[in-house]
């Protein structure tokens, strides 16, 4: 059996989602969205941990003690949050236990991420050293130097595009490698396995899920909920 580390980074500030509310503590079907996303990966005997990179570790723990227990899971570990997405989860993996050789980074605001994706993104992964679920982009997606109003330079291709979803697998040791070798700021890094492609590795997609949403706004927040409904009905 593969074994991997779950990272869930959850030191974001929520600006999108409204005031000063952290979306990842709101109620989704009775339970913190976060609560959701953690729970996904604690029911596999194949995750060997779930770190999670926060700057309020104390007031997470109280989250999800109603859901987890007094005494949480021992697979549950907290470290530090970074001051964007890429330092928290370099803080993530340099955490995870080094005898593990695979890491999922999983957008602690993807509640509704299925088994099968795990699955399938972990399988192609392992068989070519990193993986990424994606979806199509239907949109049509101009190049323009904004701010707007701008000309447009371009009209892009929109069959070789694909939008990224979570979890994002790599081994360990190469996405610590890119670390430390990135040629840019890590704040101008969006994706996790952009890492592994400035460092020249391979990355591979998956067909992703449409369930599988990231809550960044309140809409999206109503959106699942309609889908867990689904599901339920």
């Amino acid at each position: 059996m593969i074994r991997f580390t779950a990272i869930l980074p959850a030191a974001g500030r929520s600006t999108r989602f409204g005031g000063s509310r952290n979306k990842l503590i709101e109620s989704l079907a009775g339970r913190p969205v976060i609560v959701h996303s953690i729970a996904a990966f604690l029911c596999r005997s194949d995750v060997a941990q779930v770190v999670i990179p926060t700057q309020d570790a104390p007031g997470l723990m109280q989250v999800l003690r109603p859901f987890f227990g007094d005494v949480l899971d021992p697979r549950i570990q907290f470290c530090a949050g970074g001051q964007t997405r890429a330092h928290s989860v370099r803080s993530g993996v340099a955490a995870a236990d080094p005898s593990v050789e695979w890491v999922a980074v999983h957008d602690a605001a993807r509640p509704l991420i299925s088994q099968e994706l795990i699955d399938q993104t972990l399988d192609l992964a392992v068989a070519h050293g990193a993986a990424v679920p994606a979806l199509p982009v239907h949109l049509t997606v101009k190049q323009a130097r904004g701010p707007l109003p701008a000309a447009v330079s371009r009209t892009i291709p929109r069959d070789m595009l694909w939008a990224m979803q979570t979890p994002q697998i790599a081994r360990r040791e190469a996405l610590l490698r890119a670390f430390e070798t990135c040629p840019i700021s890590l704040d101008q890094i969006t994706d996790d396995m952009q890492l592994i492609e400035l460092a020249g590795g391979e990355v591979w997609l998956v067909p992703g899920d449409e369930r599988n949403l990231k809550i960044t706004t309140a809409m999206d927040l109503r959106i699942a909920e309609m889908m867990v409904g689904e599901t339920r009905g």
